[in-house]
């Protein structure tokens, strides 16, 4: 059974930084593309970052140069290094991997940042 467990969020002051972390069970990953989405109060969620297999990543425009996603196909985990965290950067945050016709979630870590 896959399963993926997010940690690492919480409260941090506007200027702080979190590292989200995404550990993967179940299966190898190492095919997969992985990444991150997060979802506001009475929002839709939003992609926030994703990388593929061989490393490429990709980046909302809105946390372009400030968060960076890595991968490590070792430990079947994804991570999210989150600086310069913002207020509008609340959310709960959900690890996502996918490929191959499958689709896994996880069930999200809750970030608040307070101004």
């Amino acid at each position: 059974q896959v399963q993926l467990v997010e940690s690492g969020g919480g409260l941090v002051q506007a200027g702080g930084s979190l590292r989200l972390s995404c550990a993967a069970s179940g299966r190898t990953f190492s095919r997969y593309a992985m990444g991150w989405y997060r979802q506001a109060p009475g929002k839709q969620r939003e992609f926030v970052a994703r990388i593929s297999s061989g490393g490429s990543t990709n980046y909302a425009d809105s946390v372009k140069g400030r968060f960076t996603i890595s991968r490590d196909n070792a430990k079947n985990a994804v991570y999210l290094q989150m600086n310069t965290l913002k207020s509008e950067d609340t959310a709960v945050y959900y690890c996502n991997i996918w490929g191959w016709g499958e689709d896994y979630w996880g069930q999200g870590t809750q970030v608040t940042v307070s101004s």
